[in-house]
């Protein structure tokens, strides 16, 4: 139902756009760009229910915390695993956004964010009520493959056929898109988090070492890969030992750590080729043309874009900024919302709303 308060208060509030991740949130507002780039996590006092720390200041305390302090990833597998938190999470960003630009009035901005193209009606309903009841005026869902293709740079209204391979923290989005909408997609629960399991998994399985998420993150980033590298490497792990409980240090190589990641690398794999196979032939001719874009923290795994172009056949490129495509795409939207009646159509058809009865370039590598 129309609020002429919220609307007046609207006026003092600037549009966001969220990318919504299980790793990490980004937040950029109308006309200012990226403001907010930090890690979805929430320490809570168990005992108070209050929160201690969010976003970076969170992620320093993980594992580090006293007993009574827990630091929560409300977002599970790209999807919200606890409410509350979430929308506690969320609260406090638009508050730092409100804060750092707005001076007049409550926040009541309008949102756009970004979320995976196989949640359900009921996923896409708790993401939608979190932002509102965070404090925003109006809340849209965005595909997130579709945002991401935006926020790479792909012409993706042309008509031609485009493929976006988004890897973020919880899953793995393969999407081919033209005239501004899916033709043919695959949603998989395999990305980031798996392959930092995949590591704990091999260090405790070969060397009896336990080691964190953390830990697991920053070996991943320095020595994984999904096809061989012009030169092996080495690395240190550093954990504890799982029969003496002492500390304890070994040396592992790429190789190694590639066949550890090989399970999640390979479904991410299988992914692509089953998007390909449902793709219309005229848009495989596209394909094989303007080749594979790779976006999301996991398009930076060392050799990723060669061994899908070898699985493929296909040409493989990395977006320019993939950690930041998706929040770059709700960008686009957020600037776009006042333009003409033709393109608020277009709009409609790649964003989700809640019904008013219910309340850059791309790199070559």
């Amino acid at each position: 139902m129309f609020n002429p308060i919220d609307r007046v208060l609207g006026w003092f509030s600037h549009d966001i756009g969220i990318d919504l991740g299980t790793a990490n949130t980004l937040v950029t507002v109308k006309g200012k760009g990226i403001v907010i780039d930090e890690p979805s996590i929430v320490a809570i006092d168990k005992q108070t229910r209050k929160i201690k720390a969010v976003g970076a200041d969170a992620k320093r305390m993980v594992g580090r915390t006293p007993a009574h302090v827990v630091a929560i990833r409300p977002l599970r597998d790209g999807v919200i695993s606890d409410f509350e938190t979430t929308e506690r999470m969320l609260k406090h960003f638009i508050r730092k956004v409100h804060d750092r630009y707005s001076f007049l009035a409550p926040a009541r901005p309008r949102v756009v964010v970004g979320i995976p193209s196989g949640v359900t009606e009921v996923e896409k309903r708790a993401v939608h009520d979190a932002v509102i009841d965070a404090g925003a005026r109006e809340a849209y869902l965005i595909s997130e493959p579709i945002a991401a293709a935006l926020g790479a740079g792909l012409p993706i209204g042309e008509g031609m056929g485009y493929m976006i391979v988004d890897i973020g923290g919880g899953t793995t989005e393969v999407a081919v898109l033209s005239w501004n909408g899916i033709v043919a997609s695959t949603s998989i629960r395999v990305a980031g988090d798996e392959l930092d399991q995949a590591v704990i998994a091999f260090a405790h399985q070969r060397y009896n070492l336990l080691i964190g998420e953390r830990t697991a993150e920053e070996i991943k980033i320095e020595a994984g890969s999904a096809y061989p590298l012009e030169e092996e490497i080495e690395i240190v792990i550093r954990g504890r030992d799982v029969v003496s409980g002492l500390p304890k240090a070994v040396k592992v190589s790429s190789i190694e750590l590639r066949e550890a990641l090989a399970g999640p690398i390979s479904s991410i794999v299988e992914a692509v080729k089953d998007t390909i196979e449902v793709t219309p032939p005229e848009l495989v001719t596209d394909l094989m043309e303007r080749g594979i874009t790779l976006a999301g923290g996991g398009a930076l795994l060392k050799g990723l874009d060669q061994r899908l172009a070898q699985e493929t056949k296909f040409p493989v490129y990395v977006a320019a900024e993939p950690l930041k495509c998706v929040v770059y795409g709700t960008g686009e939207i957020i600037e776009d919302m006042e333009r003409t009646p033709a393109l608020r159509e277009v709009l409609e058809k790649v964003i989700y709303r809640k019904p008013p009865a219910e309340g850059r370039n791309v790199r070559r590598r």
